[in-house]
């Protein structure tokens, strides 16, 4: 396969396993669909770095700060975030997972890694691995060149 061949290639199968994740997603019971994709992210990201004000989550996933407001003031009726004066700006908030939160991430990062083992079933540990290690360079690339523009 030449590179031209690889690109054209790269770009359909990335739009076809978003389809397919989302699709998989919509398809799967709970608690694989306990949350939706924004919740998850954040919460992921507030169980990762701990307690961030709303500008540091939308600058790491790369969204405009009234989108992740929004998201957050949902997932703070949900129960999932709690908020709290930011130590360092008393105007600021700083929002923090909640206890529910991260036992609704767990259980959703559970039926996913259940369900991923079963789709890979005939993958050996090292495609697994070498697929992993893939995946995390294209999003870090592709968080790169997000970041750089």
């Amino acid at each position: 396969m030449n590179e031209e061949a690889a690109l054209a290639s790269i770009e359909t199968q990335v739009a076809m396993l978003i389809r397919l994740g989302e699709a998989t997603r919509r398809s799967s019971p709970r608690p694989h669909r306990a949350l939706d994709r924004a919740a998850y992210v954040i919460l992921r990201l507030l169980e990762e770095a701990g307690p961030q004000n709303v500008s540091a989550v939308a600058a790491r996933l790369n969204l405009d700060g009234s989108t992740v407001t929004r998201q957050v003031s949902a997932m703070h009726r949900d129960g999932l975030v709690e908020r709290h004066a930011d130590p360092t700006d008393g105007r600021g908030t700083v929002i923090a997972a909640t206890e529910q939160g991260i036992s609704q991430v767990h259980a959703v990062a559970k039926a996913r890694r259940e369900l991923y083992d079963v789709i890979l079933k005939d993958w050996t540990g090292q495609e697994r691995r070498d697929l992993a290690a893939l995946l995390e360079r294209l999003t870090r690339d592709m968080d790169s060149y997000i970041k750089d523009r």
